[in-house]
């Protein structure tokens, strides 16, 4: 079950970096609008909320380490 913990880890940080990577090319093509260009990157920047936070409750459904008892 740690391995659920591993590889939703490691998919949310490749995850978030190249969706960093998409909203900044993306970015990159909205006319020069500074309100535009505002409200762009505050939406970009909570639209991966969601999907991490699905991930996130994924991986909690693991079950908890317990070491073994000490005896």
């Amino acid at each position: 079950m740690r391995l659920r913990i591993l590889f939703g880890s490691l998919g949310l940080m490749l995850g978030l970096a190249l969706y960093a990577l998409a909203a900044m090319a993306l970015a990159a093509r909205l006319p020069d609008s500074a309100f535009l260009v505002f409200t762009y990157y505050a939406v970009a920047g909570f639209a991966w909320v969601a999907p991490a936070a699905l991930v996130t409750r994924w991986m909690m459904q693991a079950a908890p380490y317990r070491p073994p008892p000490a005896g």
